[in-house]
């Protein structure tokens, strides 16, 4: 099929419209029949439960083109898989597994033309999301709901590409309740707004938030999760207490690629913010599906500078070859664990 005429290689990570979404409505108990619509709008009542209680649930994941010219996914089982767990947690009626993958298929398959071409540094975005249509107006759940996915071309998140960034911490907490970081959610993406824009005033590319009960451990930025490399080589990566990180499929599937792929030993565990004023770590960095794995160079807190030393500039050893490692199997350069990629087209 003949590409959309676009300038890959430049592409913001903006909303575009493309050809065709996935639309699937649950009413009286069960889920019809999902279809394809070229309708991008929507129309809800003014008392629906979306509006009023914030039933919402969202995953984000994408389509790739390899390097022999096939258009791809990456997991896809995992997000239909936590989906499932965000739904629950918000009293919504789970979208069935099997059929959010056979939906992303579908939707990724009518819109070939927009998936970037391989080595243009561009990905189709896949956005699934479930809301609540239902009127609403007592505190309970909605009684219909819809699930839809939209896909758009996008660039890289962090326009530096392999130039590392700068955080700052945050001065707020994501005030989500505890336990609520394993679900995608606007609630818990709504908290990051006011101190990410904050973020991005004084100059910092995200921020990194501490744990909101002793502001002791480090956690994740606002859109991805945090990685580190200590003076022995080691990827560490932060733990919660208190479930408060999102469970990234990216970070997951780094774990596995660093011990499997690169012989690294990991190490999973809660990490101190003190550990990382200490100068305990040699690299940093962010992974999730829009950041893949971008290098951070320095954070500060105030007038406290930290810098790693092995990544300041551009992506340390570790945090190149883990990218490099991940992103040729998801082009098809590397053979992966069974079912990690998805052929669609």
């Amino acid at each position: 099929m003949e590409k959309k005429d676009l300038d890959w290689g430049n592409l913001p990570f903006s909303y575009m419209k493309t050809d065709y979404s996935y639309v699937c409505n649950y009413k009286d108990g069960e889920w019809g029949e999902g279809f394809l619509t070229e309708d991008h709008s929507l129309q809800i009542s003014e008392c629906a439960g979306i509006l009023h209680y914030c039933q919402e649930v969202f995953e984000g994941l994408k389509a790739y083109t390899t390097e022999d010219g096939r258009i791809v996914c990456f997991r896809p089982d995992l997000n239909a898989q936590r989906m499932a767990d965000s739904a629950e947690r918000l009293c919504m009626p789970v979208f069935p597994q099997d059929k959010f993958v056979e939906a992303v298929k579908m939707v990724v398959k009518a819109n070939q033309a927009w998936v970037p071409p391989f080595g243009s540094g561009a990905t189709l975005y896949v956005r699934p999301f479930m809301f609540a249509t239902g009127d609403v107006i007592g505190v309970k759940p909605a009684d219909e709901y819809q699930f839809r996915i939209l896909v758009t071309p996008v660039g890289p998140y962090f326009k530096g590409g392999d130039t590392a960034v700068t955080l700052g911490i945050a001065k707020y907490d994501r005030a989500a309740p505890h336990g609520t970081g394993n679900i995608k959610a606007g609630l818990n993406y709504a908290m990051s707004l006011k101190p990410g824009m904050e973020a991005h005033a004084n100059g910092y590319a995200e921020n990194l938030y501490l744990d909101s009960q002793s502001r002791t451990y480090v956690e994740e930025t606002g859109g991805a999760n945090v990685l580190f490399v200590d003076k022995e080589g080691n990827l560490v990566v932060p733990q919660s207490f208190t479930d408060s990180i999102l469970p990234s499929i990216t970070r997951r599937s780094l774990v596995t690629v660093a011990k499997d792929f690169c012989d690294m030993t990991v190490i999973e565990r809660p990490v101190k913010w003190e550990e990382v004023l200490n100068g305990d770590f040699v690299e940093c960095g962010l992974c999730g599906t829009a950041a893949v794995i971008s290098p951070v160079g320095h954070i500060e807190d105030g007038e406290t500078v930290v810098t790693f030393p092995d990544g300041a500039e551009t992506s340390g050893p570790v945090m190149k070859k883990l990218r490099s490692t991940l992103t040729g199997i998801q082009a098809g350069a590397i053979q992966g664990p069974e079912g990690w990629v998805v052929e669609i087209a």
